[in-house]
């Protein structure tokens, strides 16, 4: 019997250019972590995703909530000519 496992999250490789010194930095960061620096920068841009995903999702609401309104338990105005007779 055998068992494939198929990766669902094919990955692919980019290029990017980046100064030395940042380089540098993104190794020893990567290496505090126990990390690789593909990886750090990987759960960065996901994470940077989902922020900007629940961003737009909690905007969404709230231009919704505002659009409803909320009542404040005043009454309704009075007419004008109610208040003026004329």
């Amino acid at each position: 019997m055998r068992i494939y496992l198929i990766d669902i999250y094919m990955k692919q490789n980019i290029t990017i250019s980046l100064e030395k010194d940042l380089i540098r930095k993104a190794r020893v960061l990567a290496a505090s972590r126990s990390t690789s620096v593909s990886r750090l920068i990987g759960n960065e841009l996901k994470r940077m995703g989902t922020q900007s995903e629940e961003y737009e999702r909690i905007r969404k609401q709230a231009l919704a909530d505002l659009d409803a309104g909320c009542h404040l338990g005043g009454q309704p105005r009075p007419a004008r000519d109610e208040l003026h007779e004329r």
